[in-house]
C-alpha cells in the first residue's frame, strides 16, 4: 500500500495563541538578505506567497487589497499629483498601482533591502512590473535617513514598510512623521499602514501610532480594509494630510473619469472604508482626547 504524501503546512504566527495556517505545496526561494529572511512559498489557495523573517507580507491572491487601498484613496482626494515617495515598497506592488496615473511624474521607491527587490521581481513579476516605469527611481538606504533635510518635495508619501520592529522601527516614530510633514508640499498627504486592533497584543502599537500622527498632521483619520493574510484578516490604514480631507475633499467623479481597473477600490467603498467599528472608534477618540 502506497504511503501518504507528507503535506507540508506554513504556520503564520499571528499573536502567541493565534496562527493562520496554510497549505504549501513548495518553497519556490529561501534566503537571508542583510536585513532579514526572504522566502517564497507556492499554495494553492492563495498562490505564492511573501514571508519576512517567518509572516506573511502578502499573497498573490489578496495583494491588491492592499496596494489598491494605500494608492487609490490619497489619489482619489488629491487634486494635483505630480511626485510620489513610497518608504519601503520592496514587492513593487504600490509602486505598479500609481503607474497607473499619466500626471505622476516621478515616483521614488526607498528600500534598504535590494536582495527583496531582486527577489520579488522575479517570482511576482507582475505586481512588481511598476519597478520597469521610466518614472521610478528606487534607492537603496533607510528611510528616515532618504527623508532629512527634504522639505516640500513631495504630494503624496506612502510609509509601505513592514512592521514597527526591527530595521524598520525607526519609520513608526514621532520624528518619522515630523520628517514626513516636512518632506510633503503644502497640500501634501501621508499614507501608511496602520496595522489591526483586533488581538488585544496590538492594541498599543495601534493606539501609539495614532497618537504620534495625530500630533504632526492637522488632518489624521483612519480607514479600513478586509485582507485574509493580515492578522485577523482586518487591516488599517492612517491618512494624515496638511490640507485635504479623505472626504469633504474626495472627488469620486474626477476619479471614476479615469476608467481605472480596479478588483477591490471603488468610489462607493471609499465612504465606507472611512466608517469604522465602534471599539475602534473609540481607541481613536480616547487618544485623540488624551493628546487634544
Amino acid at each position: 500500500m502506497a504511503g501518504k504524501k507528507a503535506e507540508m503546512w506554513f504556520s503564520d504566527y499571528q499573536t502567541e495563541n493565534v496562527c493562520l495556517d496554510i497549505r504549501i505545496e513548495k518553497e519556490l526561494y529561501s534566503g537571508q538578505s542583510e536585513y532579514q529572511r526572504i522566502e517564497i512559498l507556492q499554495s494553492e489557495s492563495f498562490g505564492r506567497i511573501l514571508v519576512l523573517d517567518g509572516s506573511i507580507v502578502f499573497s498573490e491572491a489578496d495583494e491588491f487589497i492592499y496596494n489598491e487601498m494605500v494608492t487609490h484613496v490619497p489619489m482619489s482626494v488629491h487634486p494635483d499629483v505630480k511626485k510620489v515617495l513610497i518608504i519601503g515598497g520592496g514587492d513593487g506592488g504600490v509602486c505598479t498601482e500609481f503607474t497607473a496615473y499619466p500626471e505622476i511624474e516621478e515616483i521614488d521607491v526607498v528600500e534598504p533591502d535590494e536582495e527583496l527587490v531582486e527577489v520579488c521581481m522575479k517570482y511576482f513579476p507582475d505586481t512588481a512590473r511598476g519597478f520597469n516605469d521610466e518614472r521610478v527611481h528606487i534607492y537603496h538606504q533607510d528611510g528616515l535617513r532618504f527623508l532629512r533635510g527634504r522639505k516640500g518635495e513631495y504630494d503624496i508619501i506612502i510609509n509601505d514598510s513592514t512592521d514597527p520592529f526591527g530595521h524598520t522601527e525607526g519609520l513608526f516614530t514621532k520624528e518619522f512623521y515630523g520628517i514626513c510633514y516636512q518632506a510633503l508640499k503644502e497640500d501634501g498627504i501621508m499614507v501608511y499602514q496602520h496595522g489591526s486592533p483586533f488581538f488585544d497584543e496590538d492594541e498599543s502599537a495601534f493606539r501609539s501610532m495614532h497618537r504620534k500622527v495625530y500630533r504632526s498632521f492637522p488632518i489624521s483619520r483612519v480607514y479600513q480594509a478586509h485582507v485574509p493574510t493580515c492578522a485577523s484578516g482586518y487591516w488599517m490604514f492612517g491618512f494624515a494630510s496638511k490640507k485635504y480631507h479623505p472626504l469633504n475633499d474626495f472627488d469620486s467623479k474626477r476619479w471614476e473619469e479615469r476608467h481605472l481597473k480596479t478588483w477591490y477600490y471603488t468610489t462607493n467603498l471609499h465612504l465606507g472604508a472611512f466608517m469604522l467599528p465602534k471599539y475602534v472608534e473609540d481607541l481613536l477618540e480616547q487618544e485623540e482626547k488624551e493628546n487634544g
